[in-house]
């Protein structure tokens, strides 16, 4: 069913998705953090929201526009949607009405945008497949332990050799099959190593070395993401993100040197994953930062009055 119903969406918007059957890795926070990325890059974006229980991205928008709004700030705000898990007792009736709410999201947006970023669920279910068999990039955040690792593989507990494939692995290797099958193209993978351990450190170590290893079996690459920062949970409420102004005024607080590490780490990330961002879009992004720091200033007669 899932072959039969992918087939006839269109393709038009890059689809970022993002990942994981473990929680806690730092989805939402880094789905939030590419989309306002792609936006301050003049870009197009939309977001979607799949875990309707959670809601963790839907509420980290609204946040977002509630404070802009609060604060008087141009907060840039993705076009956003929240498609309903159905919970009926038909599992083909379920399957069919999450179907119809997902497709109605990406009709609304596929010609208007140029990103649509995916936060899934962190279950398996019809809704996270989907998602995963129409990425063209997936972006799965992994909290850099073996307990996470263990959703993409196992490991010999003397050797630390990679002995198998993960729940999780299995199924993006399904879903990344099934986009083949249906339009021929390929999803660009990346494992995002958050909350990394000390520089040094033998977990770290031995982390890298199983991610490399399995990622040469299974396609993906592997790149360091977020630190363990207080700063990206103080951002929440307010919705904000470590790409905003580090002011007073935006922040709430005086900015300190979490804020420009963590600033550092986002734009080094949304780096690596390297999306298609075009000209054109960052075009829009310098004309509207001058339109921006324009309204600061007073208006120039010798513009309006001729000699």
């Amino acid at each position: 069913m899932l072959h039969q119903a992918t087939a006839g969406l269109p393709r038009s918007a890059h689809v970022i998705v993002l990942g994981n059957e473990k929680g806690g890795s730092g989805k939402s926070t880094s789905a939030m953090h590419i989309a306002v990325s792609l936006l301050k890059a003049g870009q197009r974006v939309a977001t979607i929201d799949l875990d309707s229980r959670q809601k963790t991205l839907t509420h980290y928008v609204e946040n977002r526009r509630a404070w802009a709004a609060h604060a008087k700030l141009p907060l840039e705000v993705p076009v956003h949607f929240t498609v309903a898990r159905a919970e009926g007792a038909s599992v083909e009736a379920n399957e069919a009405a999450e179907f119809a709410g997902f497709a109605d999201a990406i009709t609304a947006v596929e010609h208007t945008h140029d990103f649509v970023v995916i936060d899934s669920p962190g279950t398996d279910s019809y809704l996270m497949r989907l998602a995963h068999s129409m990425a063209d990039t997936l972006v799965t955040p992994l909290n850099d332990s073996f307990l996470d690792f263990d959703v993409l593989g196992t490991v010999d507990a003397t050797s630390f050799e990679v002995t198998g494939v993960g729940h999780y692995a299995e199924m993006v290797r399904d879903a990344r099959r099934q986009r083949r099958i249906v339009d021929g193209g390929n999803t660009d993978w990346i494992v995002v190593r958050n909350r990394l351990a000390l520089l040094g450190s033998r977990n770290k170590r031995l982390v890298g070395e199983c991610l490399d290893q399995l990622g040469l079996r299974l396609g993906f690459r592997a790149t360091e993401g977020f630190a363990e920062r207080v700063v990206y949970r103080e951002f929440f409420p307010r919705g904000l993100t470590a790409l905003d102004n580090l002011d007073e005024a935006t922040l709430g607080t005086r900015p300190n040197l979490s804020h420009v590490t963590a600033r550092q780490e986002v734009r080094t990330l949304v780096e690596r994953l390297k999306l298609p961002v075009d000209e054109r879009g960052r075009r829009r992004a310098a004309a509207r930062a001058e339109w921006f720091a324009a309204q600061d200033k007073p208006l120039d007669t010798h513009d309006l009055i001729a000699d």
